[in-house]
């Protein structure tokens, strides 16, 4: 799991200067780096310029008040996602309504303890990181957290596999049926590949969703061939239902491409790659992956959902 360091820069603006000193030199102890602003307009331009990974915000403030800060803030895409944490002076439930609603994470009340305050900012970072390592469209954890896994097993020495997954003549999917019934494939491919994990036994083989069709699997070489032919299987006999029976019976997807030409496609399908440590040995997590990709790239070359493994040695 992903977890917020302590060097993570937060941002503190209220416009009681003593209040905002306070506040600083507990971050400063707890080991954060401390941004500081006085009023909202101060804080937009310091957020513009030095982005932080939080934001406490009072709400009371000259200018440009606290509301209209966190409004504004999720009105821009580089900060829409930025962590608020609102303080305020105002206990009332409406209060925190308004607030909550224009787009902060959490809300403090002043006088509020320390220990608390830096609880709440660690929690608050921590959560916004597991929410940017989880696919929205999957739930499967992204690109940092199966880099972590990748590198973190290449460096234990235990032997492992991993396996590129990826989908055939989905973009042709796409153009055919359209980005909704895509996103259905995919979520197909990602609940077949939880099935064949589950069946795989323990250690349970680890899933993630690189983005767009492209997933990623590690797990044991022993469990590598029965995960991979199970997951072809189930994955080809739910694909069938998403597309339209007339293009199952031709057995292939017609696309009008940009020049206005019909084209021809095979039914979507799935290709995995797979490398392993059984045979060759890695010092750089990347090598791993580069097979793992190169191998999918010779599944793909074949007709309908393949598997290719890496059984080259380093002799």
């Amino acid at each position: 799991m992903l977890v917020a360091t302590d060097m993570s820069t937060v941002l503190v603006v209220d416009d009681d200067r003593d209040v905002a000193t306070f506040i600083e030199a507990n971050l400063r102890i707890e080991g954060f780096d401390v941004l500081v602003a006085h009023d909202g307009a101060e804080a937009l331009e310091l957020i513009n310029s030095s982005l932080p990974d939080l934001a406490l915000v009072d709400v009371m403030m000259p200018k440009i008040d606290g509301i209209e800060v966190v409004r504004r803030l999720r009105s821009t895409a580089a900060t829409a996602s930025l962590p608020v944490i609102m303080l305020t002076a105002k206990s009332l439930p409406s209060d925190k309504v308004v607030g909550l609603t224009a787009g902060a994470d959490d809300y403090m009340v002043k006088p509020f303890d320390t220990l608390e305050l830096v609880a709440r900012v660690r929690s608050t970072l921590r959560r916004n990181a597991d929410m940017r390592a989880v696919s929205p469209l999957t739930g499967l954890p992204g690109n940092h957290r199966i880099n972590e896994e990748i590198e973190f097993r290449t460096a234990s020495g235990a032997n492992f596999a991993v396996c590129h997954v990826d989908l055939d003549n989905f973009k042709a999917f796409n153009d055919r049926y359209g980005w909704l019934r895509g996103d259905d494939v995919i979520e197909l491919l990602a609940s077949t590949l939880k099935f064949a994990g589950a069946e795989a036994g323990t250690p349970p083989p680890f899933i993630g969703h690189v983005g767009g069709d492209d997933f990623v699997v590690i797990c044991t070489p022993e469990q590598v061939e029965a995960f991979c032919n199970s997951a072809v299987e189930r994955f080809d006999a739910g694909v069938v239902a998403l597309h339209e029976q007339d293009d199952v019976d031709r057995g292939f997807l017609s696309v009008v491409d940009r020049q206005g030409h019909e084209r021809h496609y095979p039914l979507t399908s799935v290709s995995i790659g797979v490398a392993t440590t059984e045979r060759r040995r890695y010092t750089d997590h990347r090598d791993v992956v580069a097979v793992a990709s190169e191998m999918k790239t010779v599944a793909k070359a074949r007709a309908g959902s393949a598997v290719a493994i890496d059984r080259r040695t380093d002799d």
